[in-house]
């Protein structure tokens, strides 16, 4: 730990972390009184291997049980180490459900939610008649066999920029809810499909919305073509139910390459 005397000395810096985790045993990203979450185990390990009071930046919050293969977090703190011992210092600090898998400096004006221009999002539904002891917290069973092909149809009306009021949590306070979506594909993987959802920017619960009336075309209770109507309505009333936490994972924030240049 640094001396409080000696910190002044040093200059602010800004890093980049990327972290993968498991959100079962978390109640979401967001710091909460008296439950474990993602963001306060990150300032907790932080704090302790900096000795100054460290606040996080993520991308996004995470919901709880939500899981991250590729969730982006910023903070600025005075130190004289690099990014290297970031990595194995809070890989030896923070519970066993999170790992840090890169760390970098960045300038200071970087941010990781507000820099970001693409986040991507795959969702896990195991489609078997037997449900699996192993996925349960990981993929949504679902017994019943699937139209992927139904299902890819519906999803290919998401495409573009659309007004996603319909796939949003009702009473979330936002100034707006246009999105563009740039990828929107339904892969199978053995038992397993994948929904992989990339855009600009994600409502609450958006993409467990859009799962959820996806499982619908996918069950035949919703045509593919209700699609525009659906997006059309503006109106959550108007699409299907939101699929469980546990099938979704944060997988990638995307960055411009320009927001990584530090100054000279």
């Amino acid at each position: 730990m640094i001396p409080a005397s000696a910190v002044s000395l040093i200059p602010e810096r800004n890093f980049l972390v990327r972290l993968e985790y498991d959100g079962t045993p978390f109640q979401g990203w967001q710091v909460q009184p008296d439950v474990p979450t993602i963001q306060g185990a990150l300032e907790t390990a932080l704090s302790r291997m900096t000795g100054q009071a460290v606040v996080v930046a993520g991308s996004g919050r995470t919901d709880a049980g939500v899981h991250a293969r590729g969730q982006a977090a910023s903070f600025q703190c005075q130190v004289r180490f690099g990014p290297d011992a970031f990595v194995r210092g809070l890989n030896s600090l923070l519970p066993d459900a999170i790992a840090v898998i890169e760390c970098r400096e960045v300038p200071l004006s970087f941010h990781a939610r507000f820099s970001a221009i693409a986040k991507t999002y795959v969702y896990q539904i195991r489609n078997h008649p037997i449900r699996s002891a192993l996925s349960r917290q990981t993929a949504w069973h679902r017994p019943v066999l699937l139209d992927v092909a139904a299902m890819q149809t519906a999803a290919d009306h998401l495409m573009g920029t659309h007004d996603f009021a319909s796939f949003e949590a009702t009473g979330s306070p936002r100034s707006s809810t246009v999105r563009t979506l740039t990828r929107a594909v339904w892969s199978t993987d053995g038992d397993d499909l994948l929904f992989t959802i990339t855009g600009d920017g994600f409502l609450r619960y958006m993409v467990r919305n859009i799962v959820g009336t996806l499982e619908w075309v996918g069950n035949g209770r919703l045509s593919p073509d209700a699609l525009p109507d659906i997006i059309a309505a503006e109106n959550r009333t108007a699409a299907g139910p939101t699929a469980p936490a546990h099938g979704l994972y944060l997988q990638d924030v995307v960055y411009p390459d320009a927001v990584f240049t530090l100054p000279p």
